[in-house]
């Protein structure tokens, strides 16, 4: 195993490690920060794999705006902040959806894929520009939709948290 390997691993566990505790505490905002870790162990794991740009966006996308705009969310919704009794349900209907999920995917991976290879000699290297001429030529408008979904997601928040004067 080559060091590359060895990282990708190691990320891998990181990785997994951090989503299960995303899913499995009982606080709102410790979540949120593990979700942060998650990401970020992810964003590692493109960068070992030599995919800069996509690295740089899972970090400015994923953590620098979901995950903040996840956290305001809670902090104007004035949720709370410790362990919530709503968290609290039982497990297993998760685990079973989840592990059947799981189960399901991986056997429709190793179906279509068959453990095949791929020579990465005869696969020509991306550049950014080509990636920012794909994304402003065939992705814009789904963009502009997620654009315009995160505002009203920030506008919703902010109207849920607004006192209500009295008469």
């Amino acid at each position: 195993m080559t060091l590359t390997d060895w990282l990708v691993a190691a990320l891998g566990v990181v990785v997994v490690g951090a989503a299960l505790a995303v899913v499995t505490t009982t606080h709102v905002v410790r979540a949120g920060l593990w979700l942060v870790v998650t990401l970020g162990g992810l964003a590692g794991v493109y960068l070992v794999l030599t995919a800069e740009l996509v690295a740089w966006v899972q970090m400015l996308v994923y953590v620098g705006a979901v995950v903040v705009l996840l956290l305001f969310a809670v902090m104007l919704t004035r949720a709370p902040i410790g362990a919530s009794p709503d968290l609290d349900r039982a497990r297993w209907p998760a685990f079973l959806v989840g592990g059947g999920s799981a189960a399901a995917l991986i056997v429709l991976l190793i179906d279509a894929y068959r453990w095949s290879t791929i020579d990465l000699d005869d696969v020509p290297a991306g550049t950014a520009e080509q990636v920012g001429t794909e994304i402003f030529r065939q992705w814009v408008l789904p963009f502009e939709v997620l654009s315009v979904l995160l505002l009203a997601a920030l506008v919703g928040a902010i109207v849920v948290s607004a006192r209500k004067e009295r008469a």
